[in-house]
């Protein structure tokens, strides 16, 4: 994300100008912007009338900026997309006042934010800026007769490829290599920085002997990892090994599993941690929470008019923050935010037991 300028306005409101430069950063987006705030671009849009009938443009759109009162939010990471929807406050055509308009929003447009930030919004939007500094990572996790190919992003891992094959050396070996070579082929598309190779056994070496001979180049930002698994499985296992941060800073979905991992720990056997609203505000305002875990689909939900808890969300927050506590947003999208959406989507790290 790049962060174009920050101002101060009236109201104790900012305006942050900000370019997303990858699906990432939309993703970022979706979770800082929230119904009430203003936001501002430059778009395409049929002309409509005061009578509220379309001109007759031929289904023509003219190209103008436009600011708007966010209404709804939607992030569409396959269309490569964040659509912000609300009514038209400001605009280069007067006549367009008061309608509703849809900014779709992609990568490299540039994008006006008018609101009061909260805490974990301008946390966001920092790590965002600062994970534009951080490599792409593929990691492929490899056994006799398949192999699976997913790249590393904030808002999770994507599978990319499942490749299939014959196993065996000696009279298959023909359809060894050919599940190498198509692996190679797959790698070599992703125009990773680095890539982790995973799996069980010695086939992981053979296919990396292949890449050598024919793929040097890929070879060369090639790691090698030892899971027990291939797949999803592999994939949360190079995660949980830290495999990825020898390569990157800790990403988000590396630390979301291990305080995941650590509150499950601790709920089996019966120590410090507290799950469900009411159980981690009661934590929270005892002073005893030394990490907060939220996820991010819920904190938006409990922040607008759906809210289902009877807490003050954003109060919890605060509070968490002002006695000393670390606040970690969970993506819903990865392994870990959906094992804390089954917990209620909040849970807590505490610095001692509540009796």
């Amino acid at each position: 994300m790049q962060i174009k300028d920050r101002e101060q306005i009236e109201g104790g409101r900012e305006r942050v100008t900000v370019v997303p430069e990858s699906v990432d950063d939309l993703w970022h987006l979706q979770y800082v912007l929230e119904p009430g705030d203003r936001v501002a671009g430059d778009t395409t849009r049929r002309i409509q009338r005061n009578d509220d009938q379309m001109r007759d443009t031929g289904g023509e759109r003219e190209h103008m900026w436009v600011a708007i009162a966010v209404d709804d939010i939607e992030f569409h990471k396959f269309a490569n997309r964040l659509r912000v929807g609300g009514e038209i406050v400001a605009c280069s055509r007067e006549d367009q006042l008061g309608f509703h308009h849809t900014l779709n929003v992609e990568e490299r447009d540039e994008l006006s934010i008018e609101k009061r930030f909260k805490p974990d919004q301008e946390a966001r939007l920092e790590e965002a800026e600062e994970a534009t500094e951080n490599p792409d990572v593929a990691i492929a996790t490899v056994e006799e007769g398949q192999a699976h190919v997913h790249t590393v992003a904030q808002y999770g891992t994507e599978e990319r490829a499942t490749i299939t094959g014959t196993t065996g050396k000696g009279e298959y070996a023909r359809g060894r290599d050919e599940l190498f070579s198509e692996l190679g082929d797959v790698l070599k598309r992703q125009d990773a920085d680095a890539i982790i190779l995973a799996g069980p056994g010695f086939t992981k070496q053979d296919a990396l002997k292949y890449i050598e001979n024919n793929e040097p180049e890929v070879a060369e930002k090639i790691t090698m990892v030892d899971t027990a698994a291939v797949g999803d499985r592999g994939v949360h296992e190079v995660l949980k090994r830290g495999a990825v941060a020898d390569v990157q800073q800790e990403t988000r979905i590396e630390s979301e599993a291990e305080y995941i991992d650590e509150l499950t720990e601790r709920m089996a056997q019966g120590a410090k941690a507290a799950y469900g609203p009411e159980e981690v505000r009661k934590a929270a305002d005892y002073g005893a929470i030394d990490r907060l875990l939220i996820l991010d689909d819920r904190l938006r939900k409990e922040r607008g008019p759906e809210g289902e808890w009877n807490i003050d969300v954003d109060q919890l927050v605060r509070t968490t923050e002002q006695k000393g506590g670390e606040v970690t947003v969970f993506s819903s999208e990865f392994p870990p935010g959906q094992q804390l959406s089954n917990l209620g989507g909040i849970a807590a790290l505490l610095r001692y037991r509540l009796e």
